[in-house]
Parts: C-alpha cells; structure tokens; sequence
C-alpha cells in the first residue's frame, strides 16, 4: 500500500504526519512511503532520515497527495490539495469536519475519499486516545502564553500570574475539566494563580478536586458562567463534545462584564470555538481586542512545538495507522470499533451523524 506525508501548508503548521522511526516501521511491512521535500523540516527531521528509514522523497505536493492510497496529514487539507487525491482513497488527519466549510465536504463525498479524524477515535471507555496527547500539550500551552498575554506589552492588565507577597495572584477560570482544562490547571497551579474550573461533569471536577484540593470547581451553569468570568483575569476555553461543533457557552454580553484587558483563551477553536466572540487568529497574529477583552484563538496551538508533538502523536496514534495499512480500512472499520468511529465520510456517504447535521446546516444557508 502506498502512504504518503505531504508537507503541511497551513501557517506555522511545522508537524508532520509521520516520523522516521515510524516511516521505519511501516517499510519493514513492505509499505511503500512516499514523503514531500522538507515536510519533516519544522519537526527537525530532515530528508536524508526520512530516506534511511526507507521512505522515497517526492518533490511536489500534488505528487504526494496523487500517490497515496493513504494520505497521512496532521491538519485539514485545503480544497486543492482535496482535489489531487485519489478517488477512493483514504485521508487520515485531525480533519475537525463538523466545522469544514462545505465545498470541502463535497469534495470528499463526490471522490469517494475515506476521512479518518484523529480526534474522533474513541475507546470503549470514552476516550479519545490519539488526541489525548495534543489536548495536554494544548493545556499546558494555555498557561504558559496566558502569563505572557497578561503583560502590558501584549495588551493585557499587566498582571504577573503567581503575583508577589502583598499582591494577589491572576483569577484563572477554566472551562472544562477534561484533558485540556487538567494540564491548563496544573500549570496555573505551577505558577501560582488561583483557579477555578467549570465542567457540567461532577465526576470531573471530583477528580480535579482530589488531586488539587485548592482549586474552587464549579458546576457549569449559564449563572456560574457569568460568576467566574466576572472575576477572571484570564478565562481558558476548553470544552469538547467529540465530532462535534462546540456548544457557545460564554455570550458577548458575558465577555462585555470581563474585566478591561482581562484575557480569553479559546482553545475550543479547532471545534468552533465556546465564546461567541471568537474567531480564528494565527501564530502570526495570534491575539485581537474585542469588548475590551484580549481574544487568543489560534487553532494549531502544538503546531509550533513540532517535535515534541509530532513525537507524541505517532506514540499514540501508529497502532491504528499500523492496523489500517495492514488490513485495509473496511476490514479494520469491522474489527475496531475505535477506527470505526472516526470515519466520517466512506464510499460517498457521511457516516457521522453531526457532520451530516453540518453538511445540512451548511446547504440551507446557501439557499
């Protein structure tokens, strides 16, 4: 089977669907690889590693993407490079398509074109193991930028996080208790801010409470929403309903009761984002003012940590790439129930039922 690594397009997008140790893997399996010209620079893995692994390098992107039987992406392509694949062919990438535009979608359904989503495989227990370890990295990213975005020379209140002695700490509210909302907790925590975290989940905030009993929880009510954000200094967005846009849940008249130049962190973006007043920004332009509140809303936050998270991801995501490569997606969608939940288009038809909501949704407003 041919798989094939295109180099990611999009701004500061510097991961990479595989790495030479996994390219390795693959070719002892008699997979072939095909991997696009420096698409493994930002990671730090260059060309000649990719060739010692066995992989064979292609010089364009439209090569790459007509190769592959299995196309290995980390973001969303853009329409043209849709357009170059295979029909029949298999996409696998953190696709987010609930909240794709439509023409992209038809794309997809018109070639036949497999989409796989990363951050839909999910376990029987509920998790979501392949984007388990950009969610920590996200997390952990939140707390770091958010002490930067505090200072008066990024726009902020001036306000230093863990603060001094005869001056208090930055109000960090967190909303959403799960794998992002956990490790953005404990490196507020590490820095000395007081926390508060939101979850609809008492079960979630029961774990957060039990390994750090100093953090307020608070069930997430439109009431204890407008609380939280009243006294925040920084407000962490960080809710997910997997395979599905997310849910608004901080209004414009909320984030217009903030604090002036207090800031928001919408880490949800990638799904929407959870405040009305979010749209997406860049690493370039990462932040904007709107209500007197510094909006951050980059959606490839680990993007620019490359290595690391290109290293976690092929930790958690190679035995489902292995599993597919090996017995073809329609046996292995038969067999793992994990794979096939994350397949959201097959043989021209959605197969996720808020992606078909979204499709829907998409259509009457062009109507």
């Amino acid at each position: 089977m041919n798989l094939c690594i295109p180099k990611e397009t999009r701004p500061f997008e510097f991961r990479v669907g595989l790495s030479p140790a996994a390219v390795e893997i693959l070719t002892q399996y008699h997979h072939k690889i095909y991997v696009e010209h420096d698409s493994g620079v930002g990671a730090g893995f260059s060309d000649q590693e990719y060739e010692k692994a066995g992989a064979r390098i292609v010089y364009s992107a439209q090569e790459a993407f007509g190769r592959a039987d299995i196309l290995l992406k980390i973001a969303r392509p853009l329409k043209s490079e849709l357009e170059w694949m295979k029909s029949e062919s298999l996409l696998m990438g953190f696709l987010h398509l609930p909240s794709s535009q439509k023409d992209k979608i038809d794309v997809l359904l018109k070639k036949k074109i497999t989409a796989f989503a990363y951050e839909q495989i999910t376990l029987g227990d509920g998790s979501l193991p392949v984007l388990r370890p950009f969610s920590q990295i996200g997390g952990a990213m939140a707390a770091q930028i958010a002490a930067r975005l505090l200072q008066n020379n990024w726009g902020g209140k001036g306000i230093l996080m863990g603060g001094v002695p005869g001056v208090p700490p930055a109000e960090a509210v967190v909303i959403g208790g799960g794998i992002v909302g956990t490790y953005a907790t404990q490196m507020f925590l590490g820095m000395g801010a007081h926390v508060t975290v939101l979850d609809r989940n008492l079960t979630a905030l029961q774990r957060i409470a039990d390994k750090h009993p100093n953090v307020v929880t608070m069930i997430s009510t439109s009431r204890n929403l407008e609380r939280a954000t009243g006294y925040a200094d920084v407000v962490v967005g960080a809710v997910l309903v997997s395979g599905q846009r997310a849910p608004i849940l901080i209004t414009r008249d909320m984030v217009r009761a903030m604090k002036p130049r207090s800031v928001i962190m919408d880490v949800s973006i990638d799904e929407g984002g959870i405040v009305e007043t979010s749209r997406p920004t860049t690493h370039e332009h990462p932040v904007y003012m709107e209500e007197g509140v510094l909006h951050y809303c980059v959606p490839n936050m680990p993007g620019v940590v490359a290595r690391t998270a290109t290293h976690a991801f092929v930790n958690a995501a190679m035995p489902f790439i292995m599993e597919i490569a090996e017995k073809g997606i329609e046996q292995a969608m038969k067999q793992n129930s994990a794979i096939d939940s994350a397949v959201n288009t097959h043989s021209g038809k959605s197969r996720h039922l808020s992606l078909l909501t979204a499709y829907r949704e998409a259509d009457d407003g062009l109507e």
